[in-house]
């Protein structure tokens, strides 16, 4: 998989697409798949764009849509999207991962002021746990 850093302020869904450019999934043989079958996100990647630029890649999308705010109607036009609760529940994984991590002091308060160095210790932290993983004894 692939990590990428943005401005804290930055809208995440302008950076879906460089993170997909990067992905690669690798398989028993053959070149690694560039493209995911479907992506899991949450509200903030609710966005018409998003959804199209990923529907012309062939990757389906799990994305809940956003709530309407109170007095006003509910969206008419366009598609209402196909949304499965069983599968968008996988992306809890992803939850307790990013909340391991802050369990990382030098993470959860940002010690290094570059975004090199701190990109470094975000991977030394999925290398450290990568290795508790694969050198455990409980096979």
């Amino acid at each position: 998989m692939s990590v990428l850093l943005s401005e804290g302020a930055a809208y995440d869904g302008a950076y879906l697409h460089p993170l997909l450019a990067e992905v690669k999934l690798y398989q028993n043989r053959g070149r690694p798949k560039t493209k995911p079958k479907q992506i899991v996100a949450d509200k903030g990647y609710d966005a018409a764009t998003l959804r199209s630029k990923l529907r012309k890649r062939g990757i389906k999308a799990m994305i809940p849509e956003k709530r309407i705010a109170e007095g006003r109607k509910r969206r008419k036009k366009g598609p209402h999207y196909h949304f499965d609760k069983d599968t968008y529940k996988k992306r809890a994984v992803i939850e307790q991962l990013i909340g391991w991590l802050k369990e990382y002091r030098r993470i959860a308060t940002r010690f290094e002021k570059l975004a090199l160095s701190f990109l470094a210790m975000v991977k030394l932290a999925f290398m450290k746990l990568y290795l508790k993983i694969d050198s455990s004894d409980t096979a």
